[in-house]
């Protein structure tokens, strides 16, 4: 019961501080939480939570009782960088970094 987003275009420093949030969680908490969250990643795994769920009805064949899932391992991946150069004073150039990433969201059954 997995689902993955790559190549989002978000830092994976951003992304992981909702991973963070959402690990241990059972699904429906996870969800309040990214739904309540401010973060521009929280978006980006409910999508992935969403997916994950319609995964396990699908293919596992457990049904789509979300009551009984959790988050098992929610984690972010560093995707390639967009580089690009910012003018600066006397002539010079910075390099900005415009980061990727590949999310990862893996969902279980609680044990109970």
């Amino acid at each position: 019961m997995k689902a993955s987003q790559k190549f989002t275009r978000i830092s994976p420093q951003k992304a992981r501080l909702v991973a963070d949030m959402i690990r241990g969680k059972s699904v429906d908490e996870a969800l309040v939480l990214l739904q309540n969250s401010g973060k521009r990643a929280s978006c980006f795994f409910e999508k992935l939570i969403r997916s994950a769920v319609a995964n396990a009805a699908e293919n596992d064949n457990i049904g789509a009782d979300v009551s009984e899932l959790s988050v098992k391992r929610a984690y972010v991946d560093e995707g390639p960088a967009l580089k690009r150069w910012r003018p600066r004073a006397m002539g010079r150039a910075t390099r900005i970094n415009k980061r990727a990433s590949h999310m990862h969201v893996e969902l279980e059954e609680q044990q109970e």
